[in-house]
């Protein structure tokens, strides 16, 4: 399996790296919103983990431009975020068409479990 984990802070991407090497996927993980979406234009990953609040480029930001240059990919993607978002804006997220949102704190074996359960569909 092939993810792309975009996430700004650097102590959480290396948390997500030590988890997603347990389970020996091959991942990018990168910091920058805009890098990470040329990394998911131009390459093909199965999953792509996605936190929203990141500086100069959000995550919306993200989605917004990854729909306009490679919407298919936006399925493949998973928010992770400790951003505090009502029904109605997870609501408009899904019908975006990304997969699904799970909220930080996330322990590693729910994540495992949820990325488990991403390969499956």
């Amino acid at each position: 399996m092939r993810i792309l984990h975009v996430e700004d802070i650097p102590e959480i991407s290396q948390v997500f790296a030590d988890i997603l090497a347990t389970k020996n996927y091959e991942f990018d993980s990168i910091s920058d919103g805009r890098a990470g979406l040329e990394l998911a234009v131009n390459k093909d990953y199965d999953l792509i983990l996605l936190d929203m609040c990141m500086p100069k480029y959000s995550g919306t930001d993200f989605l917004l431009d990854l729909k306009h240059r490679r919407p298919s990919q936006l399925s493949k993607v998973v928010i992770v975020s400790g951003l505090e978002m009502n029904p109605f804006q997870e609501c408009e997220l899904l019908k975006l068409g990304i997969r699904s949102i799970l909220k930080k704190p996330i322990s590693v074996q729910n994540l495992l479990s949820q990325i488990d359960q991403e390969i499956i569909f």
